[in-house]
């Protein structure tokens, strides 16, 4: 049987919750995201201050005004990620996922047109019949044609729900890129080269950085194409 909590002292690193006081907090259903890169809505409820306990996030949640990526939620463990929106249409309040510094998520407050598109990692490929199915950081799949040339590490932006994508953005020279994961995490850079493994990148202050190539996200070319600080 799944365990349907853990330990505050032994959740990830990236959830920005307080260790102690309370023992446990609620365990997030597998699916969408890793642990790493996802938080259960109801903390999500919590830290936004729409609710205080769990029973207060059950009763939001009934109701089904809760949108994460365009589609309703009720489940109070289901896992909320990076990159994807969260939106209270009664409220306007719209909130999209990134991460900082400190390799803590964070929730960004953001437009409504915003919740309309995500970016989306590829992290996978896979030949389907006549078609090629393109397997995304969120768990998502989407089938393309064959003589395309999307790459692992590539980002598409699709048009939530209806999973369309309307751009493609190549990881490669300058390339605007998010570090995810990793001593840069937070950073923000454009890549200046790349090799086998790893990348550099050359941040706004002029400052290079170099991680895994596994740990970036390719977010845009010259400007972000959504909203990730603050």
């Amino acid at each position: 049987m799944i365990k349907r909590h853990l330990k505050r002292l032994s959740a990830p690193r990236s959830w920005k919750i307080k260790r102690k006081g309370i023992t446990f907090i609620t365990r997030p259903k597998p699916g969408t995201h890793s642990y790493e890169f996802g938080l259960p809505i109801t903390v999500v409820l919590k830290e936004l201050n729409y609710a205080t306990t769990t029973r207060e996030v059950k009763k939001i949640l009934i109701n089904k005004i809760i949108l994460v990526d365009g589609v309703r939620r009720q489940d109070h463990r289901f896992m909320v990620g990076l990159m994807d929106t969260l939106s209270i249409p009664e409220l306007k309040a719209y909130y999209r996922f990134s991460v900082n510094a400190k390799e803590e998520l964070t929730i960004i407050k953001v437009d409504e047109k915003e919740t309309k598109v995500k970016p989306c990692k590829i992290t996978g490929k896979s030949l389907v019949k006549d078609k090629v199915q393109l397997n995304l950081f969120d768990s998502r799949n989407i089938l393309v044609e064959k003589k395309t040339d999307y790459k692992i590490g590539d980002t598409i932006l699709i048009e939530i729900p209806s999973q369309k994508i309307l751009q493609h953005l190549k990881l490669e020279r300058n390339a605007l890129v998010l570090v995810i994961k990793g001593k840069k995490v937070g950073s923000i850079g454009t890549v200046e080269n790349i090799s086998q493994l790893g990348i550099a990148c050359k941040k706004d202050n002029g400052e290079i950085i170099e991680t895994l190539k596994k740990y970036v996200f390719v977010i845009g070319k010259e400007k972000p194409v959504v909203k990730l600080e603050q």
